[in-house]
């Protein structure tokens, strides 16, 4: 099976914006106090959790992107675990919940804002799950439009699968810092696919050696084509 990454169409003519934001999400972490790494991961959103019935005390912290100790995030991770997909990878700066906020202007069929997040219109959704698509998970979002006939949007929940083949990484690299883990990995300037590490019944995920690469596959291309879905170009990636 050929794999591809995701990127959002060019064409002027969509003009779709979302100005809207996870309501949750786990804070960055202080610096490490080996290799000063700190902050979050991006890339790593669970838009179908639902952290509404938390305590209003730890629901605010939540909300609260700045960076704590490592022993308090480490509390407020476990306080989330159990409302998270089962194998969910929950780094600093994950976020939850569906998108809130406002949108405006015209979106395709599918739609990417960033390389990290992919949202598709639900009919959409429904047609490619018919037409055999794997592993769609989405989740409608919380957001505002002052059109008369807004699009009804959702975000899909994607899970973490595949590694870089060694081939594309340096010979020599970085030992992981001892304390915190940090591996130092930089984003390789020509991608290859560790083909063993990709799944085989789900069609479009996070790299999970790299949380904000879209990856999806050759079904899913074709479903997409057949079905005449706008919005997103595919640029077919090596694997080995």
């Amino acid at each position: 099976m050929k794999f591809y990454r995701s990127w959002r169409e060019p064409s002027p003519r969509y003009t779709g914006h979302l100005n809207a934001k996870h309501p949750w999400g786990l804070p960055g972490v202080e610096p490490c106090p080996t290799c000063r790494t700190g902050g979050g991961v991006g890339g790593l959103e669970y838009p179908c959790v639902d952290l509404s019935g938390l305590p209003l005390p730890e629901r605010k912290k939540l909300s609260d992107p700045w960076p704590v100790s490592h022993e308090e995030f480490s509390r407020l991770r476990e306080l989330v675990r159990p409302l998270a997909p089962r194998g969910a990878v929950l780094e600093p700066g994950t976020r939850f919940g569906p998108l809130v906020g406002s949108g405006s202007g015209y979106f395709g069929q599918l739609f990417m804002q960033d390389p990290w997040s992919i949202y598709a219109r639900r009919e959409a959704l429904e047609r490619l799950r018919e037409a055999g698509a794997q592993g769609l998970q989405g989740c409608p979002l919380n957001v505002r439009f002052r059109a008369n006939r807004p699009p009804e949007l959702v975000e899909l929940q994607l899970e973490l699968h595949g590694r870089f083949h060694p081939d594309c990484l340096p010979a020599e690299r970085k030992s992981p810092c001892p304390t915190c883990g940090n591996d130092f990995l930089k984003l390789p300037e020509h991608l290859i696919l560790a083909t063993e590490s990709l799944p085989t019944l789900v069609d479009v995920f996070r790299l999970a050696a790299w949380p904000t690469l879209i990856i999806v596959t050759e079904r899913w291309v074709n479903a997409v084509r057949h079905l005449e879905l706008d919005g997103l170009i595919f640029q077919e990636l090596e694997a080995r």
